[in-house]
């Protein structure tokens, strides 16, 4: 991984996830050992209401956080109720803390590719619907991480499993002076649970072997 992301990452063990939150982490950390016991594909949809900030923090922290663990057949995707565009400040966000990142479609909707190391296959991202074709069909968890998405989506046509986790939304800082830090720190919020679930299944995966 690139050495700015790989200093990030070491930073996300210096912050204390509280029992409650580890509770509410226990659905998608029990998804991801299930399929991996099975050798089967760990599909995971994370769903927002417009899929522009904490849906993609999200889809990619967990990417992320597979490949570090080195956790086999992790795809990670991410949805809105509605398509809007991936908001300006999680790229910067994500680029600060040691992503490569670059626009490979420019429209009122922009297509990124979100690199982590050289050799890896890019992250796409862009805005969409969580049934867009880009996403899943069926087989996969459907994470809501928005409680505004999760009322208003009572049924997630496809999903084996669906699972709320939810954050505060960074949006509450824009146009102050603390939208940096407000964003940066839900940035590494959501790495930290990330990383936490997957590595249950590397601790997991070393006591099977």
């Amino acid at each position: 991984m690139y050495a700015t992301l790989s200093e990030t990452i070491q930073q996300l063990q210096l912050r204390h996830i509280s029992e409650d939150r580890r509770t509410i982490l226990q659905p998608l950390i029990d998804f991801v050992q299930q399929k991996t016991d099975k050798n089967e594909e760990i599909n995971l949809n994370f769903i927002c209401t417009h899929n522009s900030r904490r849906s993609h923090l999200s889809h990619i922290w967990a990417q992320v956080a597979g490949a570090y663990f080195n956790i086999p057949n992790v795809h990670c995707y991410s949805g809105g109720t509605e398509e809007t565009a991936l908001f300006q400040k999680v790229a910067e966000t994500l680029t600060n803390q040691g992503f490569k990142i670059f626009k490979i479609a420019d429209s009122h909707n922009p297509v990124y590719a979100i690199k982590y190391c050289d050799n890896g296959l890019p992250i796409i991202g862009f805005s969409k619907k969580y049934d867009h074709p880009f996403n899943p069909v069926s087989g996969f968890a459907a994470i809501m991480t928005c409680s505004q998405a999760d009322g208003g989506c009572p049924f997630i046509a496809g999903a084996e499993k669906r699972i709320p986790i939810t954050f505060e939304d960074p949006k509450i800082s824009d146009n102050t002076p603390d939208q940096s830090k407000v964003y940066a720190d839900r940035s590494l919020h959501i790495a930290s649970e990330m990383f936490y679930v997957f590595s249950k299944s590397a601790v997991n995966r070393c006591n099977q072997n």
